[in-house]
């Protein structure tokens, strides 16, 4: 067969390994393995084999991973999530279906000092869905705001998913961070005016919210110390230069692990929990890192990206209908497949595509990080549904699915608001790095 078809069956195979259930970093490096034998040699193929794990394990930029797991883990820790609620609620609870939209404001704070979807969706579940229902609140309001706004984490630095996207891209990290700061801010206010307009059309959703104090408003802001403390020092270090992205992870991390220290919340217990997690969701991160490069580098030689980039360059079509396809494909999949593994298995294959049609890989990191969201909240993969589910154990997965998919529309014009002023979000990256 041609090294085309080579590829197209590649691409099917690895699909049947993932939907059998195989782990998407040993099926990627299965195909990859296979093909690259099948195509060139199988010393070669044993040669990519020996590389490319010591490589991308023993990359320096691929440090930042555990530290911000870890600066994420100990922040869960220190119990900061309470703080941003109870802060969120008093700001802007007021507001028709008010403690949805504080959850929402609140997942977006958490977002910046975690950087885990499911974290962000876990313990934002665990500490406003029962305030919510104690006030009366719809159980598919209160759970399809948690699981909307535990999407957030991905986008407000840190990310692990922009991690690994400019890894694969060679794009820099730090304005990836910055690029995601004011899209993500727009997105939790599009949330939340979705919100709003909900309990306006159905005021059943929830009750009439309670109207706060000024000086409560800032004995709120001043009770969130530790997570302000975090957060401006960490990315205020790594965005003046005065941290490279490497050490302001690692400043991260011991500091939140200070802040929990300070508030005498490190036991032996909670230490050895923080580590485990991290170990195991490291693990996993590098495992599909690795896969997807064997998988690239079996792409790489069949030569279909480059290919197919230059039939699409070809088209007489605008660049945006081009575009708008991908973003329709990325939907589809993220119905059925989770946001890491989806950019490791896309990225080799439409950035050629991107480059090609002179879109910013910075621009197009963010955009693809919106599409992630919607498929974390549609089903039949929802993860962050099911992630809730498993805490709600009371409501069914059907209900909080019902009340996610509705913020779809709410992402859609996040997408279009950014594909039509890009500057949203290169604005910060440009000014940060010149």
């Amino acid at each position: 067969m041609d090294l085309t078809t080579a590829a197209i069956v590649g691409i099917v195979v690895l699909l049947v390994l993932m939907a059998l259930g195989m782990n998407i970093g040993l099926a990627m490096m299965t195909v990859g393995f296979i093909g690259y034998g099948l195509v060139m040699n199988w010393k070669a193929a044993f040669g990519l084999l020996q590389t490319v794990p010591y490589v991308q394990a023993a990359n320096y930029t691929m440090t930042v991973v555990p530290l911000f797991i870890m600066m994420g883990n100990f922040a869960f820790a220190s119990g900061m999530s309470a703080k941003l609620y109870d802060a969120a609620n008093k700001w802007i609870g007021r507001l028709p279906g008010g403690l949805a939209c504080a959850t929402v404001a609140a997942c977006a704070a958490f977002g910046a000092i975690c950087g885990s979807t499911n974290a962000t969706t876990a313990t934002m579940a665990v500490v406003s869905i029962p305030e919510m229902r104690k006030y009366g609140y719809a159980d598919s309001l209160a759970s399809g705001a948690v699981a909307v706004g535990g999407g957030l984490g991905i986008m407000i630095p840190p990310s692990s998913c922009m991690i690994v996207y400019g890894i694969m891209t060679e794009q820099s990290i730090g304005q990836l961070f910055a690029a995601g700061i004011l899209p993500g801010i727009i997105l939790a206010v599009l949330i939340i005016i979705m919100i709003v307009c909900q309990v306006k059309l159905n005021p059943s959703l929830a009750p009439k919210g309670q109207k706060y104090s000024w000086k409560e408003r800032l004995l709120s802001i001043v009770n969130c110390w530790d997570v302000l403390i975090l957060f401006v020092g960490v990315f205020a270090a790594m965005f003046t230069g005065f941290f490279t992205i490497n050490e302001a992870a690692a400043a991260g991390a011991l500091l939140a692990l200070v802040i929990v220290a300070c508030k005498r919340m490190l036991t032996w217990k909670t230490f050895t929990k923080v580590m485990w997690d991290s170990i195991k969701t490291t693990s996993m991160t590098y495992l599909i890192v690795i896969g997807a490069m064997v998988f690239s580098g079996f792409l790489s030689i069949t030569q279909m990206p480059m290919k197919l980039a230059a039939t699409i360059e070809g088209m007489n079509v605008s660049r945006y209908l081009i575009l708008a396809v991908i973003i329709l494909i990325y939907l589809v999949m993220g119905c059925f497949m989770d946001a890491l593994p989806m950019i490791m298995l896309t990225v080799p294959i439409f950035q050629p595509i991107i480059e090609g049609l002179g879109f910013d890989l910075i621009w197009f990191g963010v955009v693809i990080i919106v599409v992630m969201m919607m498929g974390l909240i549609t089903p039949p993969v929802g993860m962050n549904c099911y992630v809730l589910s498993g805490i709600v154990k009371d409501v069914s997965l059907g209900t909080i699915f019902r009340g996610a998919v509705p913020y779809v529309l709410a992402l859609l014009v996040g997408i279009v608001v950014i594909t039509i002023w890009p500057d949203l979000a290169l604005c910060i990256p440009n000014f940060l790095y010149g």
